[in-house]
């Protein structure tokens, strides 16, 4: 088991969700990270996973400030973008630039949003190649 956060859900007041895009502060994610990873070590656990969501690059704020060294947590960045192929890889190679050191690249299709939706071949021959993949 891991921990997922996406920002995409965290509002400001008077924000409309589907309107607005949230976001999560890089210290804040440090925060949850440092929580996470000290739960792991202080029981002893397997190393987590915990899982970014991104598709804009606001969400996340200053990518470079997030501190991915604890050994405790795999990071991942997870392009959570849908459209057509051109759209995704697009924000797919917006969200690989610059990602943070220690960090897994991941990617989303969508079954419904996606025109068409990437197969396994065509996401596997994404570059770089996403380690974590999900459906939707």
């Amino acid at each position: 088991m891991g921990l997922a956060l996406d920002p995409e859900w965290r509002l400001k007041p008077n924000q409309v969700h589907l309107t607005q895009i949230g976001s999560v502060a890089p210290a804040e994610v440090n925060q949850v990270s440092t929580w996470l990873a000290d739960i792991v070590a202080s029981q002893n656990l397997p190393q987590k996973a915990l899982v970014l969501h991104q598709f804009d690059a606001d969400m996340l704020g200053d990518r470079s400030k997030i501190d991915t060294r604890r050994p405790e947590l795999s990071f991942v960045i997870h392009a959570d973008g849908h459209g057509v192929p051109s759209v995704k890889m697009e924000t797919y190679r917006r969200i690989v630039a610059g990602i943070p050191p220690r960090t897994w690249l991941g990617w989303k299709n969508f079954y419904t949003e996606d025109k068409p939706m990437f197969s396994p071949r065509k996401t596997m021959a994404v570059d770089p190649v996403p380690y974590f993949i999900s459906y939707q």
